[in-house]
């Protein structure tokens, strides 16, 4: 008998990674024959996007009702339990684990980074819950060592977008430059960025992508704004609005990537496209250290010139060679789902 699933995480928000996850999810799930709903923001587009039963994320009556007739509920993947975006979007995801488990639902913790937790609320209200998960899988040692420390036992997986094949294409004349809108990142930083930019690569197209258009469109377009002040005939444009398959394909093809978002420093690195890290949240670093790929922290210590000739002596194959080594066990998963 096939187990019925409901998926909680960030998703009908257009967001590249969160959407490049749950697709992948969907695709496991599909396999094992599982009646799938997804609590998405945007359930009519999530439904016709992914063909399967989509309710409202913040509809408490359809929320329950959906836990109700589910057999398992998957929390996750991304960085859901976490209070430095906002704690209240840490009581929504902790408040649909509490009504699962009170349902008796077995709950999965779906790839998750755990943290930052920076209230100790934050951390108290997390761990009582997750002390109560069916199975929990974390996807850096930082987020199972939170939990150990909490006497939580946990699996370590890989981010689930290592599991997927994707394109190592010819590198064209381009750079990509991914960013998004944060507190931390302000002009004197965008600033020397550009500039770096135009010293090094005046004489190649550049390439601004926007993985989430609310956060991203309009500091691309100041960033876009700033590197034809400095070289008013360099070739710039926005990329946005593109499928995921497309957006990957292009960046397949980039010879390098300037990223600040987490999975677009994953594309970068699975397509073998020599890459810069810029270091807005843990997630980011954790990764840009274990790849040993440069990395800026939006901090007056910046070295710029250090960090462009680190991105431009990296090896294409030992970047994908790193990505190939992280692969994702789907097989952790099956005894609560076959």
């Amino acid at each position: 008998m096939s187990k019925s699933v409901v998926i909680s995480g960030y998703y009908g928000f257009d967001n590249f990674g969160d959407e490049a996850i749950l697709g992948i999810l969907l695709n496991y799930l599909r396999e094992k024959n599982c009646d799938i709903t997804v609590l998405s923001n945007n359930p009519r587009k999530t439904s016709r996007f992914y063909g399967v039963r989509s309710v409202k994320n913040f509809n408490l009556l359809s929320v329950l009702i959906s836990l109700f007739n589910s057999d398992v509920l998957i929390s996750g993947g991304g960085s859901l339990l976490q209070d430095v975006t906002s704690p209240k979007s840490l009581i929504y995801y902790c408040l649909i684990i509490w009504i699962a488990q009170v349902l008796k639902k077995q709950v999965i913790i779906f790839a998750q980074g755990i943290g930052p937790l920076q209230r100790e609320f934050s951390r108290n209200l997390a761990t009582k819950l997750l002390a109560k998960c069916d199975l929990i899988t974390v996807r850096d040692t930082k987020s199972q060592e939170f939990l150990e420390r909490a006497g939580i036992n946990s699996e370590l997986v890989s981010d689930p977008v290592f599991s997927v094949d994707l394109p190592i294409s010819e590198k064209e004349n381009t750079v990509g430059i991914q960013l998004r809108d944060f507190k931390s990142l302000n002009d004197e930083f965008l600033f020397n960025l550009a500039k770096n930019v135009v010293e090094n690569f005046a004489d190649r197209t550049i390439e601004l992508y926007v993985f989430q258009q609310a956060l991203d469109y309009d500091i691309c377009k100041k960033f876009e704004k700033m590197l034809k002040m400095l070289s008013p005939k360099i070739k710039v444009s926005i990329i946005q609005n593109l499928a995921q398959n497309d957006v990957i394909i292009k960046i397949s093809r980039l010879e390098y990537m300037i990223a600040m978002r987490f999975h677009a420093v994953l594309v970068g690195l699975k397509t073998g496209t020599k890459t810069l890290a810029i270091n807005y949240d843990a997630k980011v670093a954790k990764l840009a250290y274990e790849a040993f790929l440069p990395i800026l922290n939006i901090t007056p210590d910046d070295n710029f010139e250090e960090a462009f000739a680190r991105l431009q002596n990296l090896d294409e194959n030992a970047l994908s060679n790193f990505a190939s080594s992280k692969t994702f066990e789907w097989e952790v998963f099956d005894e609560y789902l076959d």
